[in-house]
């Protein structure tokens, strides 16, 4: 998982940055200042640095350790006790429903390390990066332990998405690529249901990501933009149309993808490793 994330963070950190970017703003043609990805991380390091692309990298290892290793770890454990018992044909549905029980016990539990990171990433910076240290303090003075847990309904409902879509996409492909002959057992096999996976991730979660970064961001800069997640939608939509729930979604794709690779290849050969069955 560890690897997984070093190959994303750069694209997360421009992400972050490309959801806030001309927020709110009427002017469809109005000058962006990180004007798609590559170029935005041309400007990214150019303005704050090389060390840039790395921010928000303990939060985001700290993340790790939890909601990624709870929801894979308990995906398959909860599908079995809500009915999933034959693996080659467990219903999607009974998949989805454990990808969804597995993301939110996870986002539950990892919600401040997500906000941490977020207003570590969001930070615009040409001197000194904020520390973890320093960005903890900031968060507890400006409202406490809950600040630690704003925008934990649209953090929760990311997970969900995530979840629900990722792990039953890899899971249900798999099985049919099986049962039907068309690949055997092993690494390739692996490696194409995890890109399948992957944009399954990306498409279900890339709104409810710009969502939470909004929020979060808002309550970085003590503003008042928005008043809920359903305000963030309507005001989104209202000044930049639909496309603005999918700003960043390339950089979100680019992320997602070759973590949801190393993630699924290594947990498969974990399993292997431990003498437990393939997922």
């Amino acid at each position: 998982m560890f690897r997984a994330f070093k190959v994303g963070n750069p694209m997360d950190v421009i992400k972050i940055r490309l959801q806030l970017d001309n927020e709110l703003s009427y002017h469809k043609h109005a000058v962006r200042k990180y004007n798609g990805m590559l170029r935005g991380l041309k400007t990214l390091v150019y303005e704050e640095g090389f060390g840039a692309i790395w921010k928000g990298w303990s939060a985001a290892v700290l993340r790790e350790m939890s909601f990624s290793a709870i929801r894979m770890g308990s995906y398959e454990p909860i599908k079995y006790q809500i009915g999933g018992t034959d693996r080659a044909n467990t219903p999607m549905t009974l998949k989805i429903a454990a990808g969804a029980i597995a993301g939110a016990i996870g986002a539950v539990i990892s919600n401040p390390t997500d906000v941490i990171k977020v207003q570590m990433q969001a930070r615009v910076s040409t001197t000194r990066h904020a520390s973890f240290q320093n960005v903890v303090r900031d968060i507890y003075r400006n409202g406490g332990v809950r600040s630690f847990y704003i925008a934990s309904g649209p953090n929760i409902w990311r997970a969900v998405h995530a979840t629900a879509s990722q792990m039953p996409a890899y899971d249900h492909s798999k099985q049919t690529f099986l049962k039907r002959g068309i690949m055997v057992e092993g690494l390739p096999l692996h490696l194409t249901c995890s890109i399948i996976a992957g944009f399954a991730n990306a498409v279900a979660t890339a709104p409810i990501d710009v969502i939470k970064t909004r929020l979060i961001k808002q309550s970085m800069d003590m503003s008042a933009k928005y008043r809920s997640p359903l305000d963030v939608v309507i005001k989104t939509v209202r000044t930049e149309g639909l496309r603005g729930l999918y700003k960043g979604f390339i950089p979100v794709w680019a992320r997602i993808a070759p973590h949801t690779i190393v993630t699924f290849a290594v947990f498969e050969q974990l399993r292997l490793l431990a003498g437990i069955s393939p997922l």
